[in-house]
This record gives C-alpha cells, sequence and structure tokens, in this order.
C-alpha cells in the first residue's frame, strides 16, 4: 500500500541556481516517511519502546529539476522486509503528472538501544513493520 504526501517548493528550498539542490530531496523523502510512520501508527510503537529507525543506504536518482511554486508528490511504499533489514522505494513526481522528478530505494535497520545493533525483525517489532506495507515481498 502506497503513502503519499505533497510538498509545496518554497524559496528556501532552493539553492543558488534557483531549483531544488539534490541534498534538500533527501529531507523531502525523510518527511515522507516520517508521514507514513504516524499514518500507520508505527511511530508511536518507537516512541515508547527501545528500537530505532537507522537508515543505511540511499540510492537516488534524480530525474528534473524541481522548482519555487512547484508541487511534489511523493509516494512511498514498503519494498521488501528481510530478516534485519527493510528498504522503502520512494519516488517524486509533479503533482498531476507522471513526470518523475527522483527516486530512490532506502535500506534502514531497525536498532534496539540496549545493545546498538540491528534488531531481529521477529514478534511485535515484525508486526509493525510489516503495518508499512499491505503486500510485502520477504527478501532472502
Amino acid at each position: 500500500m502506497s503513502h503519499v504526501i505533497e510538498i509545496k517548493i518554497r524559496g528556501y528550498h532552493l539553492d543558488l541556481f534557483r531549483h531544488v539542490n539534490n541534498a534538500r530531496y533527501l529531507e523531502f523523502l525523510e518527511e515522507a516517511r516520517w508521514s507514513l510512520l504516524e499514518s500507520r501508527g508505527s511511530l508511536t510503537f518507537f516512541e515508547h519502546s527501545h528500537y530505532t529507525l537507522a537508515v543505511v543506504n540511499i540510492n537516488i536518482d534524480y530525474r528534473r529539476a524541481a522548482y519555487m511554486g512547484e508541487v511534489l508528490c511523493i509516494t512511498t511504499t514498503m519494498k521488501t522486509i528481510g530478516n534485519r533489514s527493510c528498504v522503502m522505494h520512494q519516488r517524486v513526481t509533479l503533482k498531476d503528472t507522471d513526470t518523475v522528478v527522483a527516486d530512490a530505494d532506502v535500506a534502514f535497520v531497525i536498532v534496539d538501544t540496549r545493545t546498538e545493533k540491528a534488531a531481529v525483525l521477529k514478534g511485535e517489532l515484525r508486526t509493525v513493520i510489516e503495518r508499512l506495507a499491505e503486500t510485502v515481498p520477504t527478501a532472502e
């Protein structure tokens, strides 16, 4: 199941060349992931547990510049859930078009703050993660 948020490009998003700087997209993607966690009730779990999320890899492809006044739609889906890590796919498009601005695969782990190691995704923790997706292929 996909989760979509919109972000309107404002002047403070722009760089010297008057388009959105590549690093700013990482903030947009993070905003969308936080929104997904909130919308599926997972954020509450993490706020009251000894687990935290840590991004371990981002592969992003920039397809088109974005400019002030444009509205970006960021779609986030869970791509895979493995034993210790997960991958979310995120696509940034111009609102009401099929124009792709950027897309990314974001790998993350759930860190057990008591051990500072990646937790095994089982039991309640796995249920919370699976809630982020409707149907998810299991990674080998």
